[in-house]
This record gives C-alpha cells, structure tokens and sequence, in this order.
C-alpha cells in the first residue's frame, strides 16, 4: 500500500509575513517590499520607494514601514497585512473586499457594481481583525492539489490524442496514396485495354487495304500485260485474235472491280469514343474520399498482440451500484484502488478522503474504515514472501532485493506507473503505466511484451486474476479490457462505448463471480455479476 505525504496546515496570521515590491514585480524582478503606502496600498523596496516619493501626485502619501503594517502594537490603527493582490476586472485596484453573503472576494468597485444590495460586506482587513479570523488553506489546496492532478491527466489525455491523431492522419495519407496508385492501376488497365482495342481494329481494317491493295494490282499487271502484248508486233493473226480476247476479258475484269468499288460505301476509318463521363464523374470529385471524425475508439493501428481475441473473455451478467462514503468523509470519494480478500470482502483505498475502508462482501456496505496520515494509491493482498512497489522488488522485512535498471540507457521504463501485479510464482510482474499501457516483465525486469493503443488507452490498474489472467482498466479508453498471462487480447469486458468515464480501479473475487470497479471522483462504486 503506498501513501502520499503530510498535508501541513498553513494560516495567514500577523507574524507570517513576506511580501515584494509591486513595481519590481511588474518588471519580472523580485525584491523585498520594505515600505508600504498606505494610499496607494502598495509595497515598494527601498529603490523604487525613491521613485516613487518623486512622482508629483504620490508625494503626499502616508508611507510606513513594513514592519509598521503588519505589527499590531506598532500602529495606532491595528493595521493587519495590507491587499496586494490585484483585481482582475479593475487592475488599478487591490482586492480588499469581502462580501460575506456570497463568500466572495473583490475590490471596492466590484462590491458598488456586484454587491450593492448585500448587507454583509467588509473590508478584509477589518473582517479578520473583527472576528480573529484565520484563514486555512488547508482544505483548498487540497481541491486544488486534486483538480490539477485531474488537470493534468486530462492535459496527458489530450496530448495522447494529439500523438494518436498525428498517427493517425499519417495512416490515412499513406492508405490515400495506396488508394490513389489503385486508382492509377486500374486506369493504366484501362488505357492497356483500350489500347489493344485499338491495335486489334487497326489490324483489321489494315488488312482489308492490303487485301484490296493487292487484288487491284493483280488486276492492274493483268491490263498492263495485256496491252503489252497487244503492243508487240506480232504477225501471227491466230495470237493477236487470242491476245485481243484475253485483253477484253482483263478490262471487263477491270470495269466491273471498279464499278463494285464504286457501289461500296466508303472506306472504313479508324475512331475512338472516349467514354466521357470517366472524367465528368472526376470532375465531379473534390476529393478521393470524405474524412469523418468517429466517435467512441478509433480505428486500431498496428499492435504487437494480435488483432482477435484469444479464447473467451469474462462476460457481465448484471450490475448494481452502491454508495461507499461515510460521515466522516469531507470530500467525495477517489477509489484508486480496490482488492478482494480470500473472506470475500473489499478493501477501497480512497485518496481523496485519505482512509482505508472495508466492504461488506455481499451487502457492499462500509463496514469499518482507517484513516490515513496521506493519500493511499495501491492496496493489495499479500500472499507470498516478496511483494513489489515502482519497480523495485523487497522481502517483506524490507530489505531490497531488485532495482529495475531501464530498458534502454537514459529511457525511464515505467514513468506513470498507477498499479503493479505479480504471479503468484513471481515470474510475471504486470505494470499499469498511464502514457506507456500495460507492460509485462519477467523478474529480472526485461520486458516481455507491452500494450498501448486505442484497444486500451491510458493503463491506470491492473488486477491478477485465479486463473492467471489479467484485468487491465483503461483510463481513457473507459473500458475493462481482460489478458492472458503473456498480455494477449482475450476480450473487452466492460466495453469502451459503455457511456461511462474515467475508470480508475477494477477487483474481481477469487471464484471470478464478481468485478468491483470504481471511478474517479465518484461516491459509487460498480459491482457486476460474471
């Protein structure tokens, strides 16, 4: 069980003083505020004091000295520290009013515009003197010390969102260019295709010209041998009678190809019709797709574990909720850690309110708590002689056995760890880390396999099942994802889109009949039946 530290209890009183110079601060310096005008209700160091008294309107202010303001004997008027605190709406004026009606703060021309009809407005001052009042900051720092540790998880959220849609968008563009040479593929198909078309009906009509080409100059050597030999003197009647013959027959041959060719409808010519509405459908497109934003997980990138889930996860048969604040319980409840011990019950480790509480194991009712001297973050049952914290390894006496050197030089390992796990043969240790997932190592520390992706995002507890599995809850994911003991995937168990947030801790009973989960800030906790 980790604790944070002592919360120490401050109060403005009359003998804690410490102011600087208000001109000194403007300017981005730091000195003592020895002096203080009463006029202008300001300090000043012994410099700028000078400066000031030089200025014609400041010269018949009433300046004091520090030790004058804030001792009660020292000043006729019981003078207590003096506003320095400027106000945000009217910056020429101190905060020095209080308006007791609203519990608020203000300057003077806050309360004539703001509080004009409240009766119990005061001058600070005056209202501690009046009532020896002390203020304790106690109690806000606290809710502030949770609010910016809330803060930064969401500013730790946000940068994850950021890292994962740069991924992401560098995923997208890599697939836009795969889709855009698919794209170019299919088009240069097209143009192969066309192209063969086209050779295939060139060749065609070619072939008819040369087969007309070449009949018209065999009917053209037939005329032109005929007139040859007609052209010859030849003395023999019986030849000329047979050339005269062949050269008619070879121009009626002749006449009647040309006749024909006459009658024929002209020549056939080489088209193509480009199909237009390929490019009127392009132009019609601003772009090769439409991105979208999606809401609940995004689209899952590369993991080392494998896509499906292996076998089969814990399913949720029903759910009912109970309230675990106590009277005692000044703020609402932080359950950042949960355990089923082997009666059955549930120890609740809640860091606001800084108390170990114990739950009834079928009422789920607060039956006793502890308070604490700090904060609890991790409560756990031990079972063997070696337990674990950070990522360092004890004996129970306390003695170290094993610091955890980083994987690589300069590399923290582990550097949000929110919960740890170990086998119960010490051989597995599992790491809840907030930026870097879940990850497993053996106990030497080397890692043997890790997780962080949208699957689950934001590791924030991990809980070791009986039968060596692991729950893991996902901070940022808001779901309840369920691992062998090797990290593999078995299954959601509490889905990511199940409209609830920010899941702090997850326990589940030794017979695995029921899972306890709490969520940040929040006075109820989860039981379901599995």
């Amino acid at each position: 069980m980790a604790a944070g530290g002592q919360i120490n209890t401050d109060t403005l009183s009359d003998e804690i003083f410490d102011v600087s110079c208000s001109m000194c601060k403007n300017q981005g310096k730091n000195a003592d505020g020895e002096k203080y005008c009463v006029d202008c209700k300001d300090y000043f160091c012994v410099t700028c004091i000078k400066v000031h008294s030089k200025v014609p309107l400041c010269a018949g202010h009433k300046v004091l000295d520090r030790s004058q303001v804030k001792s009660k004997s020292g000043n006729s008027k019981g003078l207590l520290n003096a506003p320095t605190e400027r106000c945000d709406r009217h910056s020429h004026k101190h905060i020095d009013m209080y308006c007791q009606n609203h519990d608020n703060v203000g300057c003077s021309t806050c309360m004539a515009d703001d509080h004009r009809l409240c009766k119990d407005t005061f001058y600070i001052q005056e209202f501690i003197k009046k009532n020896s009042y002390k203020v304790k900051s106690t109690g806000v720092k606290t809710k502030i010390k949770k609010l910016a540790k809330t803060l930064d998880k969401q500013s730790d959220r946000f940068k994850q969102d950021k890292q994962r849609l740069l991924k992401r968008k560098a995923e997208i563009l890599i697939d836009l260019r795969k889709f855009r040479q698919e794209i170019n593929d299919h088009l240069d198909k097209l143009e192969k295709s066309s192209v063969d078309e086209i050779e295939s009906k060139f060749k065609s009509l070619q072939d008819k010209v040369e087969d007309g080409l070449k009949q018209l100059q065999m009917k053209k050597s037939r005329i032109t041998s005929a007139f040859d030999k007609l052209a010859s003197q030849n003395t023999n009647k019986v030849e000329v009678f047979v050339h005269v013959k062949m050269a008619e027959d070879a121009a009626n041959v002749a006449y009647k190809y040309i006749e024909d060719a006459k009658l024929k409808s002209t020549v056939e010519d080489l088209e193509f019709h480009f199909d237009r509405t390929i490019l009127t459908s392009l132009e019609q497109k601003k772009t090769l797709g439409t991105p979208k934003k999606t809401l609940g997980t995004p689209k899952k990138t590369q993991r080392t574990q494998p896509e499906k889930p292996i076998g089969n996860s814990l399913q949720i048969k029903s759910e009912k909720s109970f309230n675990v604040k106590v009277k005692s319980d000044e703020d609402d409840c932080n359950i950042t850690s949960a355990c089923c011990m082997e009666d059955g019950t549930i120890i609740l480790a809640d860091q606001s309110n800084n108390k170990l509480k114990r739950i009834h194991r079928k009422k789920y009712t607060v039956t006793e708590y502890c308070d604490l001297p700090g904060e609890p973050h991790q409560v756990c049952m031990i079972t063997s002689s070696n337990f674990y914290t950070s990522v360092y390894m004890y004996t129970l006496s306390g003695r170290k056995l094993i610091q955890f050197s980083a994987g690589n030089p300069g590399h923290e390992l582990c550097p949000n760890i929110y919960s740890l796990a170990v086998s119960k043969n010490a051989t597995r240790i599992y790491v809840a880390d907030l930026k870097n997932g879940l990850i497993v190592l053996d106990n030497n520390g080397q890692v043997i396999t890790s997780l962080n992706d949208s699957q689950m995002s934001g590791a924030q507890c991990c809980c070791l099942m009986e039968a060596g599995s692991v729950l893991v809850s996902g901070y940022y994911s808001n779901n309840v994802s369920q691992f062998t003991s090797g990290g593999e995937l078995k299954g959601e168990v509490i889905k990511a889109d199940s409209g609830k947030e920010d899941i702090l801790s997850v326990c589940c009973n030794q017979q695995m009949t029921m899972m306890c989960v709490s969520r940040e800030y929040d006075n109820i906790i989860e039981v379901y039946d599995i």
